[in-house]
């Protein structure tokens, strides 16, 4: 017996009680974080209507390799979750975006009944859900608008079987304690004996890092400076994001690749009523993206209260999907 699908446009959401007024929430991280001695912006503020579809350009680079390494390797991780989960189960997608990885998932696993897309952007996924719609028409579909770095309440489910799924490596833009209590927020959303399909960039040669952050057409760096103009929108700052630099690199380190936004000249800039004021190639700090040999995101997994079941491998492991178990 199939399930009538049933679609919540973001606009009509019964917002939970956990989530902060977006507003004020942004304009307090982008104030404080701005006033460090390393500037910093908080990734998840990339992800606007204009920074989703920059990002959508750029998982489509040729350079880009998470993204197609990642989906290359979803069919075969899908095949054998067919077999572990035959029947009634429900996917929770956090940082849902383009919901495009979804795909062979649904296409594999006839025994999804639901899918809960989180995401923090509105606009983005409720655009993505219409279209998930039309391509699964006999799929329960619940959006949630929400910062999944938060626990999140679920919509009422038609059974208990959970599995989250959180593909794109974006668990490396994550501190290891900041990823670490991802994951445990992550087991209070889902609930006891649920499981998370994860996937995460492994450490590799940065010949492979530093093309996959500075390609050649500039899709990364106008990404990263529009987090400027959403400020500039959305605050009333006066950025002008041609006066900063992309600038990415590999930090061997840290383990991760760090992506900043370096001011060209000596300025000063209001933002919400702040004087923030730039030297001549000072840097904000936008992003991080840390990588995992197995070894560490399993220490790392089990540190959060998981227990890693499956470990999957791209090739020439450059990428690595991993289906972790709740016991708690």
């Amino acid at each position: 017996m199939t399930t009538a699908l049933s679609f919540y446009p973001a606009s009509d959401l019964n917002i939970t009680p956990f989530i902060p007024a977006v507003d004020r929430n942004f304009a307090d991280d982008v104030i404080s974080g701005l006033a460090l001695p390393q500037k910093q912006l908080h990734a998840k503020y990339f992800y606007d209507q204009q920074g989703s579809d920059f990002f959508d350009q750029i998982c489509q680079l040729e350079e880009y390799y998470p993204y197609q390494t990642e989906l290359n390797l979803l069919p075969k991780v899908a095949s054998d979750l067919a077999n572990t989960f035959p029947t009634d189960c429900t996917i929770v997608e956090f940082g849902a975006g383009s919901l495009i990885k979804i795909k062979p998932l649904l296409s594999a696993m006839p025994g999804i009944r639901q899918f809960i897309p989180i995401d923090i952007s509105g606009i983005h996924l409720e655009l993505a859900c219409q279209q998930l719609q039309s391509d699964y028409p006999d799929l329960t579909v619940k959006p949630v608008v929400g910062d999944f770095c938060f626990p999140v309440e679920l919509p009422a489910l038609h059974n208990q079987q959970k599995i989250g799924f959180f593909p794109g490596s974006t668990i490396g833009n994550f501190c290891p304690a900041q990823a670490a209590s991802f994951l445990e927020n992550a087991r209070c959303t889902l609930g006891p004996d649920s499981h998370l399909l994860i996937g995460v960039d492994t450490k590799k040669s940065p010949y492979y890092l530093h093309r996959a952050y500075n390609d050649a057409n500039g899709i990364t760096a106008k990404f990263n400076r529009n987090i400027l103009s959403r400020i500039n929108r959305e605050l009333g700052a006066n950025f002008v994001p041609e006066n900063f630099e992309h600038y990415a690199f590999y930090n061997a380190g840290q383990g991760r690749v760090e992506m900043h936004l370096v001011s060209t000249a000596e300025h000063v800039v209001d933002v919400f009523g702040t004087a923030v004021s730039f030297a001549a190639g000072e840097s904000i700090h936008t992003e991080n993206s840390y990588k995992y040999t197995p070894d560490e995101f399993c220490q790392l997994a089990t540190s959060a209260g998981w227990h890693v079941e499956q470990t999957w491998l791209a090739e020439k492991d450059l990428f690595a999907t991993y289906l972790l178990r709740n016991h708690n």
